[in-house]
């Protein structure tokens, strides 16, 4: 079995509701993940948008959120999820706003694009003290055994 990561609220390539967004609650939706590696250690998971600021002339990517020793056990992480409610053993690092936790899509123009990126690991990572995605991904080099991706679309309401 192929691993998945899904969600309930948005299908793949879809278009994520307002409400996990900068226009709405700004609140994590929900994901469920499947298809986990047996030799999988831990869990990472990386939230990004490669169109910044403008998908027509995309400049870096922004990152949404960053989270790994996930317990391989783990099934969905639920709408909302704060770092203090996630499985024991998680680590939380700074997305591009600087903050560790989910920050929700908020582009500045045009429809872009989000990644939720699942990698499933062959151990369980060293305390990184909340690292930025670059460190995270050098952390794991050399250790991902499983990868599942679910890419979700915003386009602001106003403005966008």
């Amino acid at each position: 079995m192929a691993m998945t990561i899904t969600s309930p609220v948005f299908r793949h390539e879809g278009a994520i509701p307002a409400r996990y967004t900068c226009e709405g609650d700004d609140v994590s939706p929900p994901l469920a993940v499947g298809g986990i590696p047996s030799a999988a250690k831990s869990l990472a998971l990386i939230v990004d948008d490669p169109d910044a600021p403008d998908p027509a002339a995309p400049k870096r990517v922004w990152v949404h959120w960053v989270m790994y020793n996930l317990p391989p056990t783990t099934k969905e992480l639920p709408e909302g999820v704060r770092a203090d409610a996630l499985p024991a053993g998680t680590r939380v690092g700074k997305n591009d706003w600087g903050n560790a936790e989910y920050g929700g899509p908020c582009p500045p123009i045009g429809r872009h694009r989000y990644f939720h990126k699942l990698y499933a690991l062959d151990t369980v990572l060293a305390e990184l003290n909340q690292p930025n995605k670059a460190a995270l991904e050098k952390a794991m080099q050399g250790h991902i055994i499983g990868e599942a991706t679910l890419m979700g679309t915003y386009q602001k309401a106003k403005g966008g």
